[in-house]
This record gives C-alpha cells, structure tokens and sequence, in this order.
C-alpha cells in the first residue's frame, strides 16, 4: 500500500511539473511574443521617423502611412479593414441599409450617364424622375467624363440637403431643370413577398441590416393571414450578402422555436464566445419550408441556411453557397477612424464551420485557396443526415444556374434592352400585370428591327476556345499541320447574329420583359415578373407541392 501511494506520489510530481513546465512556456511563449511586437513597434517608429527626415523629397505622411496599413492587412482576410473617418458611411450602410441620398442607381460611359432604377417612395421618384432619364449636369457642374464613383458621390449627401440637376429626355431631348432634396434612403431588406402559384409564399431578402428579422416576419404574417391556404413558403436568400448576426437569428427564430441553438461563435478572446439561441417561439414552426442559396449567398444568410439545415426545419435549394464563415467585430481607432476586425468563425448547430478559405495559410507566393473536399469533415443534423463543413452551405437539391447566352450579355452590356425598354414604355402608357405581362411576336420583331445598323459584336464561347487552341497549337508548333482543318472548322463555326438572335429568343424576350416590366411596377415588377421562369424556383415549389419528396430530402 505504501508502495502504491509512493508511486502516486510520484506521477502527481511528474504532472505537476510537467503542467508547470507547459505553464512556464506559454509564458514565455506569450511575454516572447509581446517583446517582440513591442520592438518592432519601435522599430517601425524609428525608421519612419528617419525616412521623413532624411529622405530627398517630401512624403505625404497620411498617403505613406496608408499603404503601410494596406501592407499589414493583406496578412489578414478581405473583410479585416482600415476605416478611415470620411468613409464610416459605408460602415453605417453596411449595419443599417441606410444612407443620405437621392435613391436612384445610374450607369455611365464616356457618353453619357444614365438613370437606371428609382428607389420607390425616394426624392427621385417624387420628383418625377424615370428610367432612362439622362442625367447632364449636377449642381453645375457638367458630369460627361467622371466615372460612376465620382457621379455616385455627388448624388448621396446629408438629409435635407438640396442638388440642382439638369436631365435630358431620353425620346424627345427636352432638358429638365429639377431641385431634389435629399432623404435618409432606407433600402429594404425584403423586395418583394407575394404568391408563387395559389398556394405557395415567396419572401426575397436582399440583406440583413437592422430591423431586417421583424421585416421578413411581417412580411410572412402579412401572407398567411392574406392567403389562409398557404401550403408552403420560400425564402430566396441569393445574392443576399449577409450583415448582422443578431438578425440571422431573428429569421431563423420565424420558423424554428425557442430555445434552439441557431449558430455558435468561437474566437482568440475566449470570453467573446458566444452561443446564440432563439428566443421567442416560432411564428410557424411547421410549414414546409425551402430557403433557396446561391454562390452569392454569405455570412448571415449562411447562418440561417446551416440552421434551417442541421436542425431539418426546411429544404436547401440552389447551389453551394459563398463560405463565409467569419465573425467581424468594430474597433475605435483615434481621431475617428475604426478598425474592423475579424474576431471569430461562426459554427451551426451541427458544429461546422462553413468558411471556405483558410486565410491563415497561404502558398508560397501568398494566395490562399478553398479547402480541399478531402479535408472537409462530416457532421449530422438533428435527424442523423449528413452535412460537411468548410465550404459553404451545400444544398439538399442542387440546380445548376442558369447562364446567359454571349449574345445575351452583349445587349445587356451595350444597354440595348434597356434602351428598348425605354422606348416601349413612352409609346405604350400601360401594360398587363406584372406577373401576366409578355411581349408579342410583333414586339419582339420590333426589337430586331431596333437592332439594325447597332453594333453589338461578340465572340461566341466557342469562338473564344478555338482561338484559345490555335494560340497553344502555334506555340507548340503543330498548327500548321492542322491548319486546313482549323480554318474549315472556323468557317463552320462563325455564329450568324442575327441566327443566334432567334436561336435564344426565349432568354431575350425574357430579359426584355422584365425590364419593361419595371418600368411600370419598379423593381417589385421586375422580380414578379422573373418568378415564372426561375429555375430554382420553379423546382422549389415542385417540391412544396410534393410532401413525399420533401420528406425524402430530409431524411
């Protein structure tokens, strides 16, 4: 017995030391570490110090030390950043949707700037302002040359400030002299909500700023007390950046009840961590539900979408969303400046961490790249399903996007379907619904028409890989053994425009009637208007009409 506590005796010294020792290092470790941010703190003061003083030519101070703070963030992640004082509207949008304006989005060239949206309810609209419109000059100052940062600036401004902007018509030419007074522009979290077909609910969120969860709740209340037979509901979360956290779990708390983890936050100071649960119970926490993602999906559309998922509330469709899954935090710097700062990675209930870029490993020449699938880990939602970690939201139902034709994107680029849609609305003074809305054969054949003698040339994708092969052919010396082949096949393969025109008229007429469509019902038309031949969509509401598939894909 003696010989027993001898031993233990033995092993707690040995661990006791051993924990001692461990301790002792991370000391050292951590006073090693401080020395050294300390001396170099000197060091980067001394040698500025000495740069400024001895150096031939004067350097700007605040331009020098920009780039000395660029320098260190490019160590960090794209969302760590330097706030400077003149910029901290950008941070308040970004929290809030808010900014002083005139609520309008433009389009410039070297040409001419063009109106192309007009916030609903905005000094803009108010004002009589449409689509199309040219804008020529403002408060004076003629606008032909600036570029669309500089044009952007002169629009926004406090609230209650004025600007004196002279407009062309974009049919008759008239000039137009109108002072705007500028207003605080709310931009909404929810674009539009309404009915799919009879008995399915759609919410689109375009961000998630303050207020943005009792929005989306209103916005549902306000549907199933409008339409009683409402089956199912969808949540379009594309493109939907994210932004604040709290409202994640406000949206997720719409369908999920009280007292559920919705995302947990893990980060170097300890006592930030933090586990966020709904709070109220649930408007409904049993209607089918399909939340749709896309590439575009990040952060706090994320967090909803990985709660939605491990906690088998609902239906992930679309595609694989961004991988945003880091946490930033705001810093006050002096003299009013901000620090925003990456703090931690967020994790679902499942506990996976869905941020796609390691950022804190880079290759040798310092670019980072998405974590390989081999290194993915697998996780299990509430009913035993399998989900992995470390590259976005996967969804339960994949459908590929849907891509535009390269004759397409070129009429949208030349802004040619807008101009169409400018010269249809002043010669039409109203149109069917939104929803019901279609252009005729006639229409559409005045749209080719509209086209003759424009210059709209593009290189077919291929176009584009042919010529990707008879650079590489060149350059390993085998073109000329294929050359009569190539350039048969050249000849073969050179689009006719006006062929490629009709072989894609179902995508053009589309595209067309949605930017009519918002013209006349704003930016609400345009997304009733694209519900009918949306993809995801559509393939969401096949499987709300079908409880045996929507049960399979959460099994």
């Amino acid at each position: 017995m003696r010989e027993f506590f001898r031993r233990k005796r033995r092993i707690v010294l040995v661990l006791v030391l051993l924990i001692g020792g461990g301790m002792s290092i991370m000391a050292y470790n951590e006073k090693d570490k401080y020395f050294e941010i300390a001396k170099n703190l000197d060091i980067f003061a001394a040698f500025y110090r000495e740069l400024n003083t001895y150096y031939v030519d004067e350097l700007p101070p605040e331009k020098v030390m920009r780039k000395g703070i660029d320098a260190m963030l490019e160590e960090t992640d794209p969302y760590t950043d330097f706030i400077a004082e003149e910029n901290l509207d950008e941070l308040k949008f970004m929290a809030t949707g808010k900014y002083g304006g005139v609520g309008v989005s433009v389009n410039t060239d070297s040409e001419r700037t063009v109106i192309t949206d007009v916030y609903e309810g905005g000094p803009m609209d108010k004002a009589g302002v449409k689509p199309g419109d040219i804008i020529l000059s403002l408060d004076g100052k003629d606008i032909k040359g600036l570029d669309q940062e500089d044009i952007s600036r002169l629009l926004k401004g406090a609230p209650g400030s004025s600007l004196d902007m002279v407009t062309k018509h974009p049919i008759t030419g008239d000039q137009n002299n109108k002072k705007i007074i500028r207003e605080e522009i709310n931009v909404k979290a929810v674009s539009f909500s309404g009915m799919t077909s009879q008995d399915i609910g759609y919410i689109r969120m375009t961000q998630f700023t303050e207020n943005s969860g009792e929005r989306v709740q209103s916005a549902f209340t306000e549907l199933k007390k409008q339409y009683p037979g409402m089956k199912g509901l969808i949540l379009d979360l594309r493109g939907n950046p994210g932004g604040l956290l709290d409202e994640a779990v406000i949206v997720a708390n719409i369908f999920v009840d009280k007292n559920k983890t919705i995302v947990s936050t893990k980060g170097k100071v300890k006592s930030w961590d933090r586990e966020y649960k709904t709070e109220s119970p649930a408007v409904d926490a049993h209607m089918p539900l399909v939340v749709l993602t896309n590439r575009s999906s990040a952060s706090a559309s994320e967090i909803v979408a990985g709660a939605i998922q491990d906690l088998d509330r609902g239906v992930i469709i679309g595609q694989r969303s961004f991988g945003k899954g880091l946490v930033q935090t705001t810093r006050p710097l002096p003299y009013n400046a901000k620090l925003k700062v990456t703090t931690a990675k967020y994790y679902t209930p499942s506990g996976r961490c869905i941020q796609a870029i390691d950022y804190s490993h880079r290759n040798s020449d310092g670019e980072v790249e998405l974590t390989a699938d081999s290194l993915r880990k697998s996780f299990n939602t509430v009913a035993g399903r399998k989900v992995r970690d470390g590259g976005g939201i996967e969804p339960d139902n994949a459908v590929d996007p849907t891509l535009l034709s390269q004759v397409a994107i070129t009429l949208l680029r030349k802004q040619y379907i807008f101009d169409f849609a400018t010269q249809y609305y002043y010669s039409h003074p109203k149109i069917a619904a939104a929803s019901t809305f279609a252009l005729s054969e006639e229409d559409f054949a005045d749209f080719i028409k509209y086209l003759d003698g424009r210059n709209y040339n593009y290189k077919t994708r291929s176009e584009e890989a042919l010529e990707t092969f008879q650079a590489t052919a060149r350059k390993e010396k085998y073109y000329d053994a294929v050359a009569k082949e190539f350039e048969a096949l050249q000849v073969k393969m050179k689009h006719d425009k006006k062929q490629d025109l009709l072989k894609n008229k179902t995508e053009i007429k589309r595209l067309l009637e949605e930017e009519i469509a918002s013209r006349y019902y704003m930016q609400r038309g345009r997304i009733e208007k694209s519900l009918s031949s949306d993809n995801e969509v559509t393939t969401a509401i096949a499987v709300l009409h079908s409880p045996e598939r929507y049960q399979q894909l959460l099994k």
